[in-house]
């Protein structure tokens, strides 16, 4: 029996202890007797397990209980057993032990049912809320119910289409053959389960036409809550008066110790606030491996300082500053009894003043251990601890919170007298006469019958060991010692040394394994064999515990079983740490918990244990529990049978119970209501005037659980608190924080259920006055949910169109039609000249309008040389002349011309821009236009039109030319040099490139066509010129090809049929890169007029990557791209990636701040609302986004400038205002608007993201974002009254913790007390749940991780990015963070389950972190699967941080460098994390493992039962046509997860070549998605990109 108690104030006298607690249970163990040869054990189903029970039974488990919907438990049937000796009996018999009474399964209520479907609704809310997140529509192909479910498939071939590659529509073609198939397959699926929800929703009979007991199965198990109504009674009980629980193992009398040291520490604190002397709370134990076990469960549970002692520490020697200075820093103390036992007898007994005595709770399932007369045990226990007993009359109570197995017998044949051994008559013959060894003689004796012959001779094993040696001469020499008076020496000499020939003959004696000696094992032991070996014959996860008498007989067990057990039986050794005689086994405390640790995890299987296994020790339930002696006292018995979950009380429990007083005794959960419902007619009804539909008490239930169901972010079940005063039980019911109606109370009534039946029905009559209830008793708030659902505010990933897209910027438009008098200069220059191969200067672009400041682009010059292009834009403009115009314009219309064989018209005002040369070594942009331009070179152009090269010219005069072929504008040349060795008539040497015409050196220099050329006379006699043929190359922003590289470049030419340019060639060799640049220019510009357009300041660089679509699927990552457009420079996917986190965040924030009172769903819809592509798109569409997208790379075409005519060149009939359009996908066009967020983030200050800020309100376009500046949030925020409610002492002390665990105060305390307030703790002070905080905390997080993420690693695709991200904010890591940080310890809830979860997550985890180190970074990535709200509380804690800071994001950040940011410094040890997901490790195992690239995900809705809303998603994986897996889910992302992984475990136990034979699969090779699968995205789909 465990027991809480808070002592009074300590003072100087009793060192601040006035109080104890001791324990009335031993926990002996006792010899064994001869004469009880019966072994008892139970055996049951865990069904938190998965393994089967010893007699399966079908049956449909609830979620929380595993019980049938009908309330039967069918672990109560399974097998009990009790070995019985029968001399009549030759072999094992089994008896059973009974069947189930008709009047359990009468007496079980029913109000289950009600729980199962607010249970079941939220399940299906929890998949809607996951979905609502993902409103993306990578994620949402078969999501489109409206056109799956309401538009068949027509049936028609796709048509191979102009400009259609073959392989494309070959994919387009397979593609809609798996529609088909799919289709067909959710249709059959959709009436099957239509067909099944149809059934299970058909009216059943009114509750009126009921029998009372088909009523109480019908409402009944939904009243019954977490904490459940015993241990809520027991605490309110608890709080006023001392109390002992007498309760079964297992029914969670732990909880309620917990929630009444929460109430007495908070009471305290209070109390020392007001300057009152502190007091400590005492929680003892009568063990010490409980000692450390219940100080791991209040530490995990309670966030004050908590300290263990046990006797072991020699506290009795502490001096008094050792005890003041433990009692003034430790709130509660958990101990063993021996530590307090003095104070016990000498103060608490003696003291007289009520006032001055603790409160004292004890906790047992064993008050008194006696063989008779134990009411009288009983009155004396209440006697010596000033408390009160406080039960249950019928223990049925528990039957539906505790899950126990039945109890049957199994009799074994007879055993042998006890009779000595070969080895045993050997040993007594020779050293019979040595009193040391009577004892062992004895032993051996008696395990000869009970355990066998083997069993005889191992006990002499055990015994004469080295160490046992040891022991039994420290025992002989300490008898001399008493005696040696009367004993010579000699005589001790001579008994010791016989002891050692009698070891030495043990150990030379020849033993024979049991396997070899099956007759000598005792029938007793045979039958534990059977049954053992049937419960471990195969692998399983059951559990066993043998329960022995003696540590003797339990070691000897583990030896023989560890011999003859079947290969899957792991056994252990479990006994207590006390010494005992020589040849006993002992284990340390240590040893213990190792012992339990490797049992839970599964290591061991099957403990042989003492009694320590019986009581305290949280040791797992088991399958099967044996006593194999039988048990010897009532403590013995109950607690054995605790371990099983028994659920029939023997006839001597009951009596006790219903020997106590009727105030001690819980009203249970009134099986027997037939008086009081028949009362009923005198509570009153409710009939609804519009539809005449009947309220009832009883119907009040049901109503109000339906009512619960529909809510968004509803618990199960409405939370019921009764209490009883004055005789009568008052009932207040809870309900969920989204419900209009909070919190309702009932009349006050004679019986807990009627009471409970007045709450809901007075919580109905308001909601119905509320309107909230319709006039059918049914909820107005089921509509809203499929309202919302993601299918229809998704977009086709599939749908694109054709829209309109800008060629040129505005700014040329605009400045054209006028002649200019000041023009300002953009220089165009390399910083890296020389890798240009040749002389170069820079090119000024000349323009009306100034150029903004752009980034410089990065061409490729040569094969392995790069270098900037700079764009130097001066500040200032120059002013120009009429004559100076019309030189700057020949000579740009000269560039044109000589360079790019394009001849324009002569028309100034309709110029867009002008290029001029630069001085070679110009030293600033800012210089005046006479120093900055190259005015002689642009005055001799205009001058000339072409230089002229008669006979006479120099050699050198040929040198360093640009050369035009006249008539072949795709010929350029690099004059070189003059070759005197060559004629005119010369053959073309073999290295020169080649030409059309290669007869002679003069024939391969005219480009004339044949009858021209013969007409054509020209000088033989003139000079050769070996030259450079130029690449006709204007794409600089791309890589060379290879093609490009091995080009021959060798030319020969004379000069008289060639034009030898005006322009120099240090200006030609720059000219050429103004496609190039230009092209970056007017990108930038058209980049920047969509920030205009939006109201947004963005760096030039960064507005056009959010622009920019190089590839048909630019968004599908990892993937071979498509038509993809080389030279455009980054695409917008990073920073789509980037700006859909801000999104998230930025919208939360004004969510949040708009509707303080809102729920977390209300938050999630309307947030989905906000930032779903639907939206982004339908923005996009308004503003004419589509228009500024970049998705076609360099053109040759469209460099040129608009506004003056073409005369000479391609294009020369162009339409002038020709309307260019591209194809872009409804997703491209809202992942830019997304894109833009980002860039507008990474061009914001980082503290303000002003400008980010901005961008989401003008993409949204909705009033629940309505801001422009990061300051604006904190502005919309309206403090709630809650939070400036009144504080206590409680708040302040974690207030305090965490300041001391984090260096941050909080200005308010509510806001931090809110943020670790479960849900499922009634609301006292109006201080809402978590969930609210959660809400804004889980955008934060992931903004400040998205964001590390983002600048750590730059060259990463969003999908690594995801998968990463994936890690840092998952429920495993943020639980781990939140134990680490000690956030669990301050978590407030009520709940059994959920305390026993939270407790055993946070002592794993901080085991595996001790055996992983310090310095280990991903140690929780081993652990279980955490209790979610230890993730919660980590995100709410963050919101919480941040509204406390007034909205200051650095301090999230600053949380995040903490206590995140060292975890994830080295990403690379995530990667195999990050590929678990099982739609990632689908495609991996397909494409890769299995070589196949045709296979697909689908998933589609399925309508309800009326036909019209999706009710479910089902999802396939197919494969070569044919459906491998499927998974229904409410979303389907859900249902994708679900289906991948059966297709996995379908999948993964074949070969290649098994999977090829099945599947009849033909795919060469793998790595590929499979044809139609970019639209599907297998792995990034499921992930997502920012959720």
């Amino acid at each position: 029996m465990a027991t809480v108690l808070q002592t009074t104030s300590y003072d100087a006298d009793l060192w601040d202890i006035q109080s104890a607690m001791s324990s009335v249970s031993t926990s002996q163990e006792r010899p064994i007797s001869s004469d009880l040869e019966d072994l008892y054990f139970d055996c049951g189903e865990v069904h938190m397990q998965n393994h089967e029970p010893l007699t399966p039974e079908p049956s449909i488990k609830t979620p929380e209980t595993g019980s049938d919907e009908l309330g039967a438990v069918h672990n109560d049937e399974e097998a009990q057993l009790l070995l019985q000796d029968d001399e009549m009996c030759t072999a094992g018999h089994l008896k059973g032990s009974g069947q189930r009474q008709a009047g359990e399964i009468e007496a079980m209520n029913n109000e289950g049912k009600c729980s199962q479907q607010a249970h079941n609704s939220d399940l299906r809310r929890e998949d809607f809320l996951l979905d609502l997140e993902s409103a993306k529509p990578e994620e949402v192909e078969a999501m489109q119910r409206e056109e799956e479910t309401h538009h068949p498939y027509e049936d028609s071939e796709p048509e191979l289409e102009e400009g259609m590659s073959t392989q494309k529509f070959q994919a387009s073609k397979r593609k809609q053959e798996y529609k088909r198939k799919f289709d067909e397959w959710a249709r059959q699926h959709a009436k099957i389960i239509t067909d099944e929800e149809i059934r299970l929703h058909k009216p059943g009979a009114a509750d009126e036409s009921l029998s009372i007991r088909e009523l109480m199965r019908k409402d009944q198990r939904n009243i019954i809550t977490d904490p459940r109504e015993y241990q809520l009674e027991l605490f309110e009980r608890a709080k006023k008066q001392n109390i002992i629980a007498v309760l079964d193992t297992g029914s969670g009398k732990t909880l309620i110790a917990v929630l009444l040291l929460r109430h007495i520490i908070d009471q305290e604190l209070e109390d020392r606030a007001q300057g009152k002397k502190p007091r400590t709370a005492f929680f003892l134990v009568d063990s010490v491996a409980l000692v450390f076990q219940q100080y791991e469960v209040l530490k995990a549970n309670l966030d004050q300082r908590i300290e263990c002692f046990c006797g072991n520490m020699n506290t009795d020697l502490w001096a008094k500053v050792t005890w003041q200075s433990h009692l003034k820093q430790n709130m509660i103390i958990v101990c063993t009894a021996e530590i307090l036992n003095q104070i016990i007898k000498e103060y608490y007994m003696a003291e007289n003043d009520d006032s001055k005595r603790p409160k004292v709770f004890g906790m047992t399932a064993s008050p008194v251990d006696v063989r008779s007369n134990f009411t009288q045990a009983a009155k004396e226990l209440e006697a010596m601890l000033h408390c009160q007993i406080a039960t249950t009359a019928d223990l049925a109570l528990l039957r539906t919170s505790v899950s126990r197995p039945n109890e049957s017998i199994v009799e074994y044949a007879r055993l042998q007298p006890p009779h000595e051994t070969a080895l045993g008559l050997e040993l007594r013959t020779r050293y019979g006469d040595l009193e040391s060894l009577a004892k062992t003689f004895n032993d051996a004796k008696e395990a000869s019958s009970e355990l066998g012959e083997w069993c005889a001779d191992q006990v002499w094993s055990f015994a004469t060991t080295e160490k046992e040696a040891i022991r039994f001469e420290r025992r002989i020499e300490k008898a001399y010692a008493k005696k040696h008076e009367t004993i010579p020496v000699d005589m001790l000499d001579d008994e010791i040394r016989r002891l050692h020939e009698a070891q030495d003959f043990v150990k030379d004696w020849k033993f024979v394994g049991p396997a070899e000696n099956s007759s000598g094992i005792s029938s007793k032991v045979q039958v534990l064999r059977q049954y053992l070996d049937l419960i471990f014959e195969r692998p399983t996860n059951a559990r066993c515990i043998v329960f022995a008498d003696r540590r003797s007989t339990a070691r000897l067990l583990n030896k023989l079983f560890t011999n003859i057990g079947s290969p899957h039986l792991r056994t252990g050794l479990l006994v207590g740490a006390r010494k005992g005689e020589p040849g006993d086994v002992m284990l340390s405390v240590r040893e213990q918990i190792l012992t339990l640790k490797r049992f839970r995890k599964g290591v061991l299987n099957c403990l042989f244990a003492t009694s320590i296994a019986e009581e305290g020790l949280d040791i797992p339930e088991c399958n099967l529990v044996i006593r194999f002696d039988l048990y010897r006292t009532l403590i013995q018995y109950i607690q054995s049978r605790g371990r099983a979950r028994h659920v029939q009380s023997k006839e001597v429990m009951k009596l006790f119970c219903q020997s106590l007083p009727a105030d001690r005794l819980l009203q249970g959960n009134e099986a027997s209501l037939d008086a009081p419902l028949d009362k009923e007619k005198h509570y009153r009804v409710f009939i609804d005037p519009a539809s005449g539909a009947k309220l009832t008490y009883a119907s009040s239930l049901l109503v109000l659980a339906h009512f619960v169901s529909c809510l968004p972010d509803a618990s199960p079940s409405p939370n019921y608190s009764v209490t009883a005063e004055h005789g009568q039980f008052t009932c207040n019911v809870v309900l969920p924080e989204s419900s209009p109606v909070h919190s309702v109370t009932g009349r006050p009534s004679s019986t807990k259920s009627i009471a409970r039946r007045s709450a809901a029905f007075e919580a109905c009559l308001l909601l119905r006055k509320g309107g909230h209830i319709d006039e059918n008793l049914l909820s107005t708030h089921h509509k809203h949910l499929p309202a919302m659902r993601n299918a229809h505010l998704a977009l086709n990933l599939n749908k694109s169109s054709s829209y309109e897209m800008k060629i040129k910027p505005r700014i040329w438009q605009d400045s054209r039609g006028t002649l200019p008098q000041w023009l300002h200069v953009t220089v165009f220059k390399l910083d890296k000249p020389e890798c240009l191969g040749r002389d170069s200067q820079p090119i000024a672009l000349l323009t009306r309008t100034r150029i903004p400041d752009l980034p410089s682009v990065l061409l490729h010059l040569q094969a392995d040389q790069t270098s900037n292009l700079i764009f130097d834009s001066s500040q200032a403009s120059f002013p120009v002349s009429a004559d100076d115009l019309a030189k700057l314009t020949t000579f740009t219309l000269r560039i044109y011309k000589d360079i790019f064989n394009k001849k324009f018209e002569i028309n100034d005002p309709a110029m867009s821009y002008w290029f001029a040369p630069v001085m070679k070594h110009y030293h600033s942009v800012q210089n005046g236009a006479s120093q900055l331009l190259d005015w002689e070179t642009i005055n001799y152009v205009h001058a000339n039109v072409e230089w002229r090269w008669t006979i006479d010219c120099s050699t050198q005069e040929l040198e360093n030319r640009y050369l035009v072929d006249r008539w072949d504008g795709g010929r350029r040349f690099w004059a070189i040099e003059v070759l005197p060795d060559l004629r005119p008539e010369d053959p073309v040497p073999s290295d020169a490139a080649a030409h059309k015409y290669m007869a002679s050196i003069l024939d391969y220099s005219v480009s004339l066509f044949p009858k021209a050329r013969k007409k054509a006379v020209w000088r033989k006699d003139q000079p050769v010129i070996y030259a450079h043929r130029i690449l006709h190359r204007l794409n600089w922003l791309d890589e060379f090809t290879e093609k490009e590289v091995n080009v021959s470049k060798t030319a020969y030419v004379c000069p008289e049929p060639l034009l030898f340019s005006a322009l120099p060639t240090s200006v030609a060799a720059m000219a050429y890169l103004i496609p190039s640049g230009i092209s970056r220019v007017e990108s930038y510009l058209i980049a920047l007029e969509t920030c205009d357009m939006l109201g947004l300041t963005i760096r030039p660089d960064l507005a056009l990557e959010a622009i920019t679509k190089d590839s048909d699927n630019t968004q599908e990552h990892r993937q071979e791209q498509i038509h993809l457009q080389r030279g455009m420079g980054k695409n917008y996917e990073r920073l789509e990636f980037l700006g859909d986190c801000f999104l998230k965040m930025a919208t939360s924030i004004s969510i949040y701040c708009l509707y303080p009172n809102g729920n977390e769903f209300d938050y999630h819809v309307k947030r989905m609302l906000l930032i779903c592509n639907h939206n982004l798109l339908n923005v996009a569409m308004e503003k004419k986004l589509y228009q500024y997208i970049r998705s076609l790379g360099f053109s040759r075409r469209n460099w040129y400038p608009q506004g003056i005519k073409l005369l000479e060149g391609k294009g020369m009939n162009k339409i002038e205002d020709q309307v260019y359009n591209h194809v872009l996908g409804e997703k491209t066009i809202a992942d830019v608007a997304e894109a833009l967020i980002g860039a507008a983030l990474l061009s914001s200050n980082t503290a303000k993201m002003d400008m980010a800020v901005k961008a989401v309100t003008a993409l949204v376009s909705s009033p629940d974002h309505n801001v422009t500046r990061w300051a604006d949030y904190y502005k919309l925020y309206t403090t709630p009254a809650w939070q400036l409610g009144s504080v206590n002492a409680k708040h302040i002390t974690v207030v305090d913790q965490v300041e001391q665990q984090l260096g941050y105060r909080f200005t308010y305390p509510l806001l931090l007390y809110s943020a670790f307030r479960h849900s499922s703790l009634p609301d006292s002070q109006g201080v809402p749940s978590y969930q609210r905080l959660e809400f804004l905390g889980d955008s934060l997080l992931d903004m400040v991780c998205v964001s590390f993420l983002f600048r750590q690693h730059p060259d990463r695709d969003p999908q690594w990015l995801t998968e990463h991200k994936g890690a840092m904010v998952s429920n495993k890591f943020l639980a781990a963070l939140a134990v680490r940080l000690e956030f669990h310890r301050h978590l407030r809830f009520t709940g059994h389950g959920v305390e026993t979860h939270n407790r055993e997550y946070a002592a794993e985890i901080e085991e595996i972190a001790a055996e992983h180190g310090s310095n280990s970074r991903d140690y929780w990535t081993t652990a279980r699967q955490p209790p979610k709200a230890f993730a919660d509380i980590v995100e709410s804690f963050i919101g919480a941080l941040f509204v406390d800071s007034e909205f200051d994001f650095a301090q999230v950040e600053r949380f995040f460098d903490d206590n995140i940011r060292w975890f994830f410094e080295d990403m690379t040890v995530y990667d195999t994390f990050a590929t678990r997901h099982p739609v990632t490790r689908l495609h991996a195992h397909l494409s890769v493992a299995l070589g196949c690239a045709n296979y697909r995900v689908m998933a589609s809705g399925v309508p309800n039962a009326a036909g019209t809303l999706v009710a479910h998603q089902v999802a396939v994986v197919m494969v070569h046509g044919e459906v491998v897996a499927s998974g229904t889910a409410a979303s389907s992302k859900s249902a994708k997860v679900k289906a991948a992984a059966r297709a996995l475990e379908e999948l993964a136990p074949l070969a290649p070549f098994e999977f090829r034979e099945r599947w009849g699969c033909d795919c060469q090779g793998g790595g590929v998605v499979g044809e139609g699968e970019g639209e599907e995205k297998m792995a990034l789909e499921e992930v997502g990109t920012a959720i």
